[in-house]
């Protein structure tokens, strides 16, 4: 995956994040190109919120069943041995913590593992969605999120200022210039893409940021 950068290097980056057999929820964009770079060997079973199982490929327009959507109202598929549910099953699966992993994006995640991604208050939204019970539920969630604001202002915060979707559920935080672990002691730099260096990070985060006598290369 040499010379991946941007989106392409976050959603690489979560991808290596799974094992075999997993069961996996992920969110809306980004989190979804997770499935184009999933490691050799490694085949996992997504889970959709809207009541599916073994969700697959976006479909060509040709091949669309109309009663088969995702949770935006896309058409959506699903791979042989895959299986359909009612809504409360969808959920008893996410928060009887029966999902292995999680990724989600955000407008904000901070040191502490808390995550904001589901308003900005003043502004019209139609619900949290599953959000929620994602952050109360499974084991692992992984922020999937651009560095910085469009304004250039980090999205990597010492505290959330947004209304919180989950608090210290965050287990991981992977951006386009590097990957972060969320540690009892703050945000520990695990990793940094090849354009960047420990002093662009430092300059772009708000939160406090441990880095450790030797750090790997984000790929």
């Amino acid at each position: 995956m040499a010379g991946l950068t941007g989106r392409a290097l976050i959603a690489s980056r979560c991808a290596k994040f799974f094992k075999n057999g997993d069961f996996v929820n992920l969110g809306i964009g980004v989190p979804l190109m997770c499935v184009n770079y999933l490691p050799e060997g490694v085949d996992i079973w997504l889970e959709a919120e809207i009541g599916t199982v073994g969700s697959g490929a976006v479909p060509k327009w040709e091949n669309v069943d109309v009663d088969v959507i995702d949770a935006g109202g896309q058409p959506a598929s699903i791979i042989k041995g895959g299986s359909v549910y009612d809504h409360e099953t969808s959920f008893a699966f996410i928060r009887g913590g029966h999902i292995d992993a999680a990724v989600l994006g955000t407008l904000q995640v901070d040191q502490e593992g808390n995550i904001a991604n589901w308003t900005i208050p003043g502004k019209f939204v139609p619900g949290m969605g599953g959000a929620m019970d994602l952050c109360a539920g499974v084991k692992k969630i992984i922020v999937a999120t651009d560095h910085c604001e469009k304004s250039g202002k980090s999205k990597i915060l010492k505290k959330c200022t947004l209304p919180l979707t989950g608090a210290n559920c965050v287990t991981d935080i992977v951006t386009e210039k590097c990957y972060f672990e969320v540690t009892p002691e703050g945000l520990l730099l695990k990793e940094i893409a090849q354009e960047y260096t420990v002093e662009d990070i430092l300059a772009c985060t708000e939160a406090d940021v441990i880095v450790p006598d030797k750090i790997g290369v984000m790929e």
